[in-house]
C-alpha cells in the first residue's frame, strides 16, 4: 500500500530544500499571493484570448462579406443580414423581385463556405420525397436501403420556394426546426453547419403556393435586396463583360470554422434592460389593433439570437439597442398578420405598423 493510504506508514524524510522552505514565513504566506497573482494571470491569459478569438472572428467575417461583394456588387446590409442567418444558426427567406441577385447572394455565400452545397428548384410537380430522400430496396442484400437527398448538404438553395405545393414545402419544417429528418421511422441528422436560403417572387402569384404561418416562422429573416444604385449596376456591367464572377469566386472560410464563429455568437452578452426591450416590443404587436397576429416567444428568440450575430459581425462582445432596431423589421414583419389581409398578399402594412411600435417604444439607454 502507498505511504499516503497507509496511515501507519513512517512519513517520508523532507529534503533539506523543502524543510527550508516549509520553515521559511515568506513561504508561509505566500501562497495566497501566489493564488491571486496565479488567478490574474489566468484573467490577463483569458482576457488575451478572448480579444485575439475577437480578431480571428472579425478577419473571417470580413473576408467573407468581401469574398461575397465581389458577386454582388453594392449590397452590404443585405449580405449581413445574410450572414446574421448563418452565424445565428437560422434560415433566410430572399424576397423581391426577378432579377436583383437573389439567387446570386445564395450561390455566393455557399461558395465563399468550404463546404456541400446543392441548388432545388421547387416546381408544383416536386414531390417531398424528392428533396429529404427516399428509401430503396435492395434486392442483393434482401433490404430496404435509404438514399439521401438533396437536403443532406451544408448550405440549401430553395429556388422559387413558393411554386411547390404545400405538401412539399412542409418536408422541410423539421429540417429547419431541428437540423433532422425522418424517413420510414428513422431520424437522421443533418449536417452542420446547415443552412436554407429560400428566394421567392412577392409580385408573381400566378401557379405560386403563398407559404403557410409556419413556415414563414422558421425563417429566422426575411432579406428585401432591392435594386442596386447607378455606380454599383455599372460594376455589375463592368464586372460580368468576360465572365460572371461567380465563377472565380473561391471558399475563404471552411465548416468548422462557421461552427466556431456560431459558437462565438452564442457568447455575446445581452443586457437585462436590451431583454425588456424585446419583450415590450412583441408585447405590443400582440395588443395592437391592427394586427391579428402578434409576435410569438419564438419570434423574440430570433431577435435575440439575430442582435448577437450582428454584434458579432461588428466585432463587438455585446449587443447594443441599435442591433435590435435595426432587425427587428427583418426578423419580425413576417411573423405578424395584420387584421383583414388575404392569404399571399403584401405585407407592407404589417411592416408600417411594426415602424410605428419601433418609434413608440422607448430605446433603453
Amino acid at each position: 500500500m502507498s505511504p499516503a493510504l497507509n496511515p501507519s506508514a513512517p512519513a517520508s524524510p523532507l529534503s533539506a530544500k523543502d524543510a527550508a522552505a516549509a520553515a521559511s514565513p515568506r513561504s508561509a504566506a505566500q501562497p495566497g499571493a501566489d493564488g491571486a497573482l496565479a488567478g490574474a494571470s489566468a484573467s490577463g491569459q483569458a482576457g488575451a484570448a478572448a480579444t485575439a478569438s475577437g480578431a480571428t472572428a472579425r478577419q473571417k467575417i470580413g473576408a467573407l462579406l468581401a469574398n461575397i461583394e465581389a458577386a454582388i456588387m453594392g449590397k452590404r446590409e443585405a449580405i449581413k443580414q445574410t450572414l446574421i442567418g448563418l452565424l445565428a444558426r437560422g434560415h433566410v427567406l430572399l424576397e423581391d423581385v426577378p432579377g436583383v441577385g437573389k439567387t446570386t447572394l445564395a450561390r455566393a455565400l455557399a461558395r465563399s463556405i468550404d463546404c456541400e452545397f446543392r441548388r432545388i428548384q421547387f416546381t408544383p410537380d416536386l414531390l417531398p420525397s424528392d428533396i429529404v430522400g427516399v428509401s430503396v430496396f435492395d434486392r442483393r442484400e434482401d433490404c430496404f436501403k435509404f438514399h439521401a437527398g438533396p437536403l443532406f448538404a451544408n448550405v440549401i438553395l430553395a429556388d422559387e420556394i413558393n411554386r411547390t405545393t404545400p405538401r412539399t414545402q412542409s418536408a422541410l419544417l423539421e429540417a429547419m426546426n431541428d437540423f433532422q429528418v425522418s424517413v420510414d421511422g428513422v431520424t437522421r441528422q443533418l449536417p452542420s453547419p446547415f443552412i436554407v436560403l429560400a428566394t421567392q417572387n412577392p409580385i408573381e402569384y400566378a401557379g405560386t403556393y403563398s407559404l403557410p404561418e409556419a413556415q414563414l416562422d422558421r425563417f429566422l429573416l426575411r432579406v428585401q435586396i432591392g435594386y442596386p444604385d447607378r455606380d454599383s449596376e455599372r460594376q455589375v456591367l463592368k464586372s460580368q463583360r468576360l465572365s460572371h464572377p461567380l465563377d472565380s469566386l473561391r471558399p475563404v472560410i471552411s465548416a468548422a470554422e462557421v461552427l466556431q464563429l456560431q459558437e462565438t455568437v452564442r457568447q455575446v452578452v445581452v443586457d437585462e434592460a436590451l431583454l425588456d426591450y424585446i419583450l415590450e416590443i412583441a408585447s405590443r404587436t400582440r395588443e395592437h389593433k391592427g394586427l391579428a397576429l402578434g409576435v410569438s416567444p419564438r419570434g423574440c428568440l430570433m431577435l435575440y439570437r439575430a442582435a448577437q450575430a450582428a454584434a458579432v459581425i461588428e466585432g463587438r462582445g455585446f449587443c447594443t439597442p441599435d442591433d435590435i432596431k435595426r432587425l427587428a423589421l427583418p426578423v419580425l414583419s413576417h411573423r405578424v398578420i395584420e387584421k383583414g389581409r388575404d392569404a399571399g398578399a403584401s405585407r407592407k402594412d404589417g411592416e408600417t405598423v411594426l415602424s410605428e411600435i419601433l418609434e413608440a417604444v422607448p430605446v433603453p439607454i
